[in-house]
């Protein structure tokens, strides 16, 4: 039931988000946006149980070229943070304030932080460099994706009081500039700090919303401690660096799980 119970729920919870904004807005590509993210989601979740060797990556470029590309750039919606304030400055509820209602503030109250393993545009390059698990230990500067978060607001906030015209286009370019000075600050700390995610723990604003609901996440990785050894390899693959065999919510970096599944798939008792 594990390997097709999860997979159903993902995309029954995904469909019903799609059929109701479809009703509610009346715009069918609501409808087929997400639906398909949502078979994409449960697709790569089905394959992970199936032990299918790249089924996160399947699911991260399903996803993540839809939105960096389809969304992003043909349909030139802003879908980072700034999108979002600047739909929220607006008082209009689409596209960048449904997304990330959906994704980084209600969602992960279900599913944590399932969309930085399995959507994130960004993280779908960073993954492919050659630091899969951290190799130095975590720095204490995860303050800085706080001054970030501000800075996109207040840069959104900016444009609004200034009154700037043809604000839909720096909106667009913005989009542009914002994702090449990601990809360049995520892999220059990739290698800085050797760990793929280190962009994820320090740098990224998106964190700032995505933390808080995790917490209270209903998809958790929990361990049965009757079959767990103490082995140690969870940690060792972890990317995050989440301490898994521990199931309190306050466990160490507890809010940092993406769901990745690499504990799982490498627990030699099947303990998580």
């Amino acid at each position: 039931m594990k390997k097709y119970g999860l997979p159903i729920l993902i995309f029954a919870v995904f469909e019903a988000v799609a059929v109701t904004l479809w009703l509610t807005k009346d715009n069918i590509f609501y409808l087929f946006n997400f639906s398909y993210i949502g078979f994409s989601v449960a697709l790569g979740v089905f394959l992970i149980f199936g032990k299918h060797r790249h089924a996160r990556r399947i699911v991260q470029l399903l996803v993540g070229l839809y939105m960096l590309v389809y969304l992003g750039l043909i349909c030139r919606e802003n879908m980072q943070i700034e999108g979002f304030w600047y739909y929220l400055f607006t008082g209009v509820f689409e596209a960048a304030t449904i997304h990330y209602a959906v994704a980084k503030i209600f969602g992960p109250l279900l599913f944590g932080r399932g969309w930085c393993g399995y959507a994130c545009w960004t993280a779908m390059v960073l993954d492919f460099l050659p630091y899969k698990t951290p190799e130095k230990p975590r720095k204490k500067i995860g303050w800085i994706r706080y001054v970030t978060f501000a800075a996109s607001l207040i840069f959104v906030a900016a444009l609004f009081l200034s009154k700037v015209g043809n604000i839909e286009r720096i909106m667009f370019w913005s989009f542009i500039i914002g994702n090449v000075l990601y990809y360049g600050v995520g892999i220059a700390s990739a290698f800085i700090f050797k760990d793929n995610r280190a962009f994820c723990k320090y740098f990224c604003p998106v964190t700032v919303f995505l933390k808080p609901a995790s917490y209270f996440s209903l998809v958790r990785i929990k361990c049965d401690e009757s079959k767990c050894v103490k082995c140690g390899k969870c940690a060792k693959v972890c990317p995050m660096e989440v301490d898994v065999t521990d199931n309190s919510r306050k466990r160490k970096n507890g809010t940092e799980c993406i769901l990745c599944m690499e504990c799982v798939k490498n627990c030699p008792k099947d303990a998580l």
